[in-house]
């Protein structure tokens, strides 16, 4: 079996590519290098429903498990609780609904994050 080179900027451009042919909304891309070691990318984006966020979430699963062999290390939160986290390692998606991603304001918090994407 090959294995691509994963270059994390690509992982994380992918996604975003992801996410928005499957309609996600206001989809972010933050640049967190070289400050955080939680990881170098955050995508963040919202779906309408929990339904919708299920639907991004295993689009993004298969995505990577056919284009990058890769499955998330961890996933945390679920459809219904309005938010989901898929950990890619260096590449972490947030997917929530509007409501939980006003509250959490990850971009706030990371306002010193240089944005890299960011698709209305």
């Amino acid at each position: 079996m090959r294995r691509r080179f994963l270059d994390s900027l690509d992982v994380a451009r992918y996604i975003v590519n992801v996410v928005e042919d499957k309609k996600a909304e206001n989809i972010v891309l933050l640049d967190l290098r070289p400050d955080v070691v939680i990881a170098d990318f955050f995508v963040i984006c919202t779906g309408n429903s929990d339904r919708q966020l299920r639907a991004l979430s295993d689009y993004v699963r298969e995505a990577m498990k056919e284009e990058y062999e890769r499955l998330p290390f961890a996933t945390e939160g679920t459809p219904e609780s309005g938010w989901l986290l898929m950990d890619y390692g260096d590449v972490i998606v947030h997917l929530f609904m509007e409501e939980k991603r006003r509250y959490y304001d990850l971009e706030g918090l990371w306002r010193s994050a240089n944005i890299l994407v960011s698709i209305q």
